[in-house]
């Protein structure tokens, strides 16, 4: 298995499933599923429960359970997946399309462009505006020592 493109798949399904789903829909605009789409499982919603470690080497508890909706879709020869956080399937089969589109060696560089880097510069955005929003709030704490 080619390491190297495993891992950009995984790169951009997460970035698909992490994108807001109007973006990703404003994106994808051009790339409508095409007619020989085939919906291998339609967008189907559920739970799942999430799992937590005190510490990160505690033993493990359940932290609560999650929204997602998860959808697969073949394209040509080409299957695509999806999973994302909320009850939006939409976005799922969105994603799901961008996947299959994606692993086409003739159109990845066209989505590449166009859906891939709008979103990602998007999320690094938002990533940067919660961390500004979050150092504004920093407290800074310092003891004083008593002289005795």
């Amino acid at each position: 298995m080619d390491t190297s493109s495993h891992m950009a798949r995984a790169q951009w399904m997460s970035l698909l499933a992490q994108a807001e789903a109007a973006e990703l829909a404003a994106a994808m605009d051009a790339f409508a599923p095409p007619a020989d789409a085939t919906w291998l499982r339609p967008a189907q919603t559920g739970l799942y429960m999430l799992r937590g470690r005190i510490g990160g080497t505690g033993p493990q508890f359940n932290v609560g359970e999650v929204t997602v909706t998860r959808c697969s879709v073949q394209i040509g020869e080409r299957i695509g997946h999806a999973w994302v956080r909320g009850g939006n399937a939409r976005h799922a089969e969105l994603a799901a399309c961008a996947d299959a589109l994606l692993q086409d060696a003739d159109q990845h560089p066209k989505l590449h462009e166009q859906v891939l880097e709008p979103l990602r510069h998007s999320q690094q955005a938002r990533r940067e505006a919660a961390s500004r929003k979050a150092a504004a709030s920093k407290v800074e704490f310092f003891t004083v020592v008593r002289g005795e």
